[in-house]
């Protein structure tokens, strides 16, 4: 794959000059990755121009040369990552640094305004987040791999459920069968919940064991060079009721319609109306309580947002999730949630799964 940082870090410079700055501080790790190839649990990174040093401390030194590599100048701090930020900065004053707003604990900003006094800071927000929305083509086949990587998972996994096993125990193996298929690891805990559990959107997977005749919604991920995927289906353990094969189609109708729907340069508010409207018309309204989607990218949560607040237009090249849901407290939930990629006026979907309502166990 050709080496894309280093028009990562022209444009991060182009949007510093834009923003009457002299530099800018990166304490997202994240943001760090995405502008350094950086992927370890500890670093400062600091854009001044078109120069870029990364500091970070004796554990990495043999990782970050490796990742980093002629793209930015490595620091290996002994002592403290701020000791060593104070050495970097520029000696002229003053100098006007941005920082990330949004990723600065207070302490860290107390470090800037006394320890770093002498240089004139100044809030950002999303400067390099805005920059990631955009995919590049290495960034959209890293994000494809984890989504077929995660739908061949759940295949795996789903034929092995059984009444009686627990949450915990399904999305143990579903997990085993994503490291098996090449998974770096899980972008959040896996989601099993099952029966009336499964109308907790962002439910915990539990030792509760499922039953003929439950829901069972899973909401899991993969991960590739650090890419992720995100992807939700929803089942039932045994034979499907009327009532749930009615509710199923439901949100699979609003998936599949914002999916034929959404293309680049329409509002995130309006996204979400596509699928929402339907869902509303259909009695459930007050049942669809979360947004359309999200970003995905470095992390499985980003820009953009599609919501109903959501006024900003989505970009292309972007890759979003499409997960809309109904909830019933006591009774359960469904969702269907697809990674999609805006391109040529349109969307394509990255996650195969099928959307039918699948009988299990």
């Amino acid at each position: 794959m050709p080496d894309r940082r280093p028009r990562r870090l022209e444009a991060l410079s182009e949007a510093i000059l834009e923003a009457h700055l002299d530099g800018i501080l990166l304490t997202s790790l994240p943001n760090i990755r995405y502008i350094t190839g950086f992927s370890g649990t500890s670093a400062l990174a600091l854009i001044t121009g078109k120069d870029a040093t990364l500091i970070t401390d004796f554990r990495y030194q043999t990782q970050a040369s490796a990742e980093v590599g002629e793209l930015a100048r490595v620091v290996i701090e002994p002592q403290s990552l701020w000791a060593g930020l104070w050495r970097t900065l520029p000696t002229r004053s003053p100098s006007s640094i941005g920082f990330e707003s949004h990723h600065l604990v207070h302490r860290d900003f107390q470090r800037l305004l006394e320890q770093g006094a002498r240089w004139q800071w100044r809030p950002t927000i999303d400067v390099v987040e805005t920059l990631r929305e955009r995919k590049d083509e290495d960034e959209l086949a890293l994000i494809s791999r984890a989504a077929n990587i995660a739908d061949a998972a759940l295949e795996r996994a789903i034929a092995e459920v059984r009444v009686g096993m627990s949450e915990l125990e399904i999305a143990g193996v579903l997990e085993r069968a994503l490291r098996d298929g090449g998974s770096e690891g899980f972008p959040f805990p896996t989601i099993v919940a099952s029966g009336e559990r499964s109308a907790l959107p962002h439910a915990r997977s539990s030792e509760r064991a499922v039953k003929d005749g439950d829901f069972l919604l899973i909401d899991f991920g993969a991960v590739v060079g650090g890419y992720c995927a995100d992807v939700t289906r929803t089942f039932v353990v045994g034979a499907a009721s009327q009532e749930q094969r009615e509710i199923h189609a439901i949100v699979r109708e609003a998936n599949e319609r914002a999916s034929r729907a959404i293309r680049a340069g329409m509002r995130g508010r309006d996204a979400d109306a596509v699928a929402r409207g339907y869902i509303e018309g259909r009695g459930f309204g007050d049942a669809f309580g979360h947004s359309l989607g999200h970003g995905i990218g470095i992390e499985v949560h980003e820009a953009p947002r599609l919501a109903r607040t959501a006024e900003a237009s989505l970009p292309d090249h972007a890759v979003v999730t499409i997960e809309p849901g109904i909830y019933r407290p006591g009774w359960g939930g469904v969702r269907i949630e697809d990674d999609v990629f805006l391109e040529d006026g349109g969307a394509r979907v990255l996650t195969a799964f099928s959307h039918e309502l699948i009988e299990v166990g």
